[in-house]
């Protein structure tokens, strides 16, 4: 902040009053005279405001500093954490002049907006800020290190990709010619080129996981999956379904002449300070090609056993069982459930000096250094079955398989188990119990599945309450009813939590998702029925090794706790019955 020339007369209410902030840190005891002399030094020599100087010294913290300025300018000191913002009213501002003069607007109070400002000594920004408003203006003030946060909450680049997407359009025309558009595809400069790196721009900013674009009859959806729902980012005519799957393609290397099949593919790309890797699926639909597209940052820091939320007493026979030297462990849950990071989770925990670990993946999520990844690519042959049985002549101690998709992975997987090495992989099954026979329906040898499963994990995840907005929830009827089922007497009277939908979370009452998990090990009783392909004796036994730590159990004691909601919890309690 400036440390500019006092005046004695009190702010007005909604303009920058003059002060010298040194003057009234010093006065506060909040620093002292020799403290303030040798950061106006340092102001003189480095151009830097002495607020920012002050704190990157630790002198004072940011908080303290705006709590100060509120009281010193008469203004209120407003906590963006608990602020109930407006998207309509943030973007009365431009997201650039925003971004550079530090300002977010928070009402409008009829006869002026309210403009939280994290520098209010600013008379420049002040004055354009009015300019560019055109109303009369009164400051509150905001620490700096919240506005980044809202900005990218906010600044949703709704505008910027609509207008792009008109921009397409015009460009396209009626009639679309293919070696036209071919062209225009390929041009770096291209309105389709500008149009995507803001959707992916977008994407990365709202922490998507996937992006779907996806032809209608009449429009064009482009959707984003968030904490595992799918939003709707934005509608455009369908014209440009074609330029922006062709553009996509082209950028994955695949055939942009095939629109008739499916075609997967892969590419990374520059998103302002760091790298993306980008899957990209096509499906041809009735009205044009459907293109998912999974999000994974390069270099993003994996996930240890410690961070995943895995109960206390599972993560312990976990651990154990990556110590062994041979046996499968399976993990197992629908597509998106966080199987591959709890995989990687538990590759993290072995050593890779004194163990050699391949992985075989389609496609290669996470670069892990030590191991040796491969991935797998169909039109050349290479598939799980191949790369496998060439695992096996690498002399491996870990093998991470990424998914057991037919019966010649399974029993190669089985072989490699019993002889010497741990197999971990994952399976698309409802739950932990139904597992092994879902082998044995794979066309797996029934003895080579006793002697080769040493567990199953079942995992979903489950959206958290948002701790910023979480308030009590009087349960529903419905939800009443399933508390009882899951938890008899304790359950009707339970304390539960909802985030009521705030700023931070984006209106939706939830922040980040959490993992719930359920753990078979097979013992001598599993193995005897499941070598006898016994079902019914199987699931007589899993359901008693299971009993009070399954994946609804386990996703009612997060309700309990207050970190997810009855409704969420519900989710997982329906999935998994019978």
């Amino acid at each position: 902040m400036a440390n500019e020339p006092a005046t004695p007369a009190p702010a007005e209410a909604g303009k920058p009053q003059k002060l010298r902030l040194g003057d009234v840190l010093v006065q506060q005891q909040l620093i002292s005279e020799e403290q303030l002399k040798q950061n106006l030094d340092l102001q003189r020599s480095t151009g830097k405001k002495l607020g920012r100087l002050l704190i990157d010294a630790g002198l004072i913290t940011e908080e303290a500093l705006a709590h100060v300025l509120a009281r010193q300018l008469r203004v209120p000191f407003v906590n963006l954490k608990s602020f109930p913002l407006r998207s309509e009213l943030v973007r009365l501002l431009p997201e650039s002049p925003a971004r550079r003069f530090r300002a977010l607007v928070l009402e409008d109070k009829g006869e002026a907006l309210l403009v939280a400002m994290a520098d209010p000594l600013d008379l420049f920004a002040y004055d354009e800020l009015t300019r560019l408003l055109k109303r009369k203006i009164n400051m509150a003030v905001v620490a700096e290190s919240q506005l980044p946060l809202a900005f990218d909450r906010h600044y949703r680049r709704t505008e910027e990709i609509s207008g792009l997407a008109r921009a397409l359009e015009k460009d396209i025309g009626d009639a679309v010619d293919f070696g036209a558009l071919q062209a225009s595809v390929g041009q770096e400069g291209a309105p389709v080129v500008r149009l995507l790196q803001s959707v992916f721009e977008d994407a990365s900013q709202a922490g998507a996981s996937d992006v779907h674009i996806e032809p209608q009859e009449t429009e064009l959806l482009i959707r984003n999956r968030i904490d595992g729902v799918l939003q709707t980012q934005m509608q455009a005519d369908k014209r440009i379904a074609a330029a922006l799957a062709q553009r996509l393609k082209l950028m994955a290397g695949l055939d942009i002449s095939e629109k008739r099949l499916p075609q997967d593919g892969r590419f990374s790309l520059r998103l302002r300070d760091r790298t993306i890797d980008v899957r990209l699926s096509t499906l041809p639909g009735q009205y044009g090609e459907s293109v998912v597209m999974r999000l994974l940052g390069q270099g993003s820091a994996i996930r240890r056993l410690d961070n995943i939320h895995m109960p206390e007493d599972m993560l312990a026979r976990f651990r154990e069982l990556l110590g062994r030297s041979s046996g499968m462990v399976l993990v197992t849950g629908p597509t998106g459930s966080g199987k591959t990071t709890t995989l990687y989770a538990a590759l993290a925990e072995v050593d890779a000096e004194q163990n050699k670990i391949i992985t075989v993946e389609d496609p290669v999520e996470y670069r892990l250094p030590g191991l040796t990844q491969v991935q797998v690519n169909e039109k050349i042959d290479m598939t799980f079955a191949r790369v496998l049985r060439a695992c096996l002549r690498q002399d491996p101690d870990v093998i991470l398989v990424g998914e057991m998709r037919d019966a010649e992975t399974v029993e190669i997987g089985l072989r490699a188990a019993i002889t010497g090495h741990m197999v971990l992989s994952t399976l698309h099954t409802r739950d932990a119990a139904s597992t092994p026979f879902r082998l044995l329906d794979m066309g797996a040898p029934p003895f080579m599945v006793a002697t080769s499963l040493q567990a199953v994990i079942a995992q979903r995840l489950v959206r958290a309450n948002c701790e910023n907005c979480a308030e009590p929830h009087e349960a529903t009827p419905q939800e009443a009813a399933w508390l009882t089922s899951m938890a008899g007497e304790d359950g009707a009277g339970m304390r539960t939590l909802r985030g009521r939908g705030c700023s931070v979370c984006n209106g939706t009452g939830y922040t980040g998702r959490r993992g719930v998990y359920e753990m078979l090990e097979m013992d001598a009783t599993l193995t005897q029925a499941a070598t006898r392909s016994d079902t019914a004796a199987f699931m007589a036994a899993a359901r008693e090794r299971l009993r009070g730590k399954t994946l609804a159990d386990r996703a009612l004691e997060l309700v309990r706790r207050g970190q997810t909601s009855i409704a969420e919890a519900m989710r997982v309690g329906t999935d998994t019955e019978d």
